[in-house]
């Protein structure tokens, strides 16, 4: 009996966390991440490194509402309170991510291991990487868009 019940064990908490981490991470068919084409590394300084920068390209939330509202259906989450989502940029405004492409916004769960605030806390950390030239900006944005946890992982932990 014990050996059914440790894999049993086994298979359910590999099933809980296949299902926990689908959501922390966006679709890359849905949300692949789209960059500012007009931020580069050459303009940082005068951009993105401002104090205040994000304010000024900032999608309106009326717009990010809406764009919420659609992207919960079309990611299938079954729990569809939008207060337990963020609309969130994969690649931050504040490393040259596009404010309003829907490719670069998808609903991140709030209620999670993995949630928008632990996501907040590496996209200011590689902000502060990328302002101070210690990451590239093509860099940051690469790793974000392609394993914000792993990245956080590596920078944050």
């Amino acid at each position: 009996m014990k050996k059914i019940d440790r894999t049993y064990v086994a298979l359910l908490f590999a099933l809980t966390q296949h299902i926990g981490m689908a959501g922390d991470l966006p679709d890359v068919n849905l949300t692949p991440g789209s960059i500012d084409a007009s931020i580069n590394q050459s303009n940082i300084q005068t951009t993105v490194c401002v104090r205040g920068y994000t304010k000024t390209v900032r999608p309106p939330a009326y717009f990010t509402n809406k764009l919420k509202k659609k992207q919960m259906v079309a990611y299938g989450y079954a729990d569809t309170n939008p207060a337990h989502y963020e609309e969130d940029h994969l690649i931050p405004l504040s490393i040259g991510g596009n404010p309003s492409d829907p490719a670069n916004l998808w609903p991140q769960p709030r209620l999670s291991e993995w949630d928008a605030e632990k996501k907040d806390i590496l996209e200011f950390k590689l902000y502060k990487l990328v302002c101070e030239g210690a990451v590239t900006l093509d860099d940051a944005r690469h790793q974000i868009s392609t394993n914000w946890i792993e990245t956080y992982k590596r920078y944050v932990k």
